[in-house]
């Protein structure tokens, strides 16, 4: 049998799909042969994405930090597409920009509803249902290089992504045996709004750029292609891990 990167017969969810990375992956996985539902708060700007790519996709606006609106989701998909096979965890924020010792409740509360608790239950909701099939599927989370070293001015932000990272490898083990595969996507520096207070800052970017061999800033699509493998039956016995695509910043 020969290994085939694409997703036809899939059905995938995306959260954080309305620009970035999301997006980026959104796209990928429909041109790839999967139907998609994406999963965004703000209802305008999904919809608009998922429009564009036509009945293939399924808008959804829900707050993945809600544990109820994780089960909503779900049942949106199923309603609409039948199973889920794939779940991408992306949807990610960070409130706060500046040394530890300065965040207060309100952003370390955000930080972890969204970035941790939001992952584990529509991981929950999406693995039941995989188990009730009888089903293997595949679930991506998108962590960061900042899970995995110091994060200065984002250390919030880089304890939750190594939490996530830690969920990966304990839920691989647990769900293994189901044909469930956990992986995650450990970006560096990517071009998008949500990176913008580091890429629009002409110092930040020059001190990353200088030290990244490949000498620039990572693109969303670049995400999204390890995406692809990672939800695709080319990467069948790929689990437990957490692929570092940061330009090779995290080698200098």
């Amino acid at each position: 049998m020969t290994a085939r990167i694409d997703l036809e017969g899939k059905v995938a969810i995306v959260t954080g799909a309305s620009r970035g990375i999301g997006e980026a992956i959104a796209r990928t996985f429909v041109a790839h042969g999967a139907r998609v539902a994406l999963v965004a708060r703000k209802a305008e700007a999904l919809e608009a994405v998922a429009a564009s790519l036509g009945d293939n996709a399924l808008a959804i606006s829900a707050h993945t930090g809600r544990e109820d609106d994780c089960k909503r989701i779900v049942a949106e998909t199923l309603a609409r597409f039948g199973k889920v096979d794939v779940l991408v965890n992306n949807a990610a924020t960070n409130p706060h920009f500046g040394p530890m010792l300065t965040v207060s409740e309100g952003q370390w509360d955000k930080t972890f509803e969204v970035n941790v608790k939001g992952y584990f239950w529509l991981t929950r909701e999406v693995a039941q249902h995989l188990v009730a099939r009888g089903a293997g599927g595949s679930i991506v989370n998108v962590a960061s290089i900042m899970g995995l070293n110091a994060a200065p001015l984002q250390g919030c932000y880089g304890m939750t992504k190594a939490a996530v990272i830690a969920m990966t490898k304990t839920l691989a083990l647990e769900l293994g045996s189901a044909k469930i595969r956990v992986n995650a996507i450990a970006p560096g520096l990517i071009e998008t709004k949500f990176a913008s207070a580091i890429v629009e800052s002409p110092e930040l970017s020059k001190t990353i750029v200088e030290r990244t061999p490949v000498g620039r800033v990572g693109q969303p699509d670049e995400i999204a292609g390890v995406a692809l493998y990672l939800a695709s039956d080319a990467a069948s016995y790929h689990t437990g891990q957490t692929l570092v695509v940061d330009g090779g910043f995290t080698i200098a």
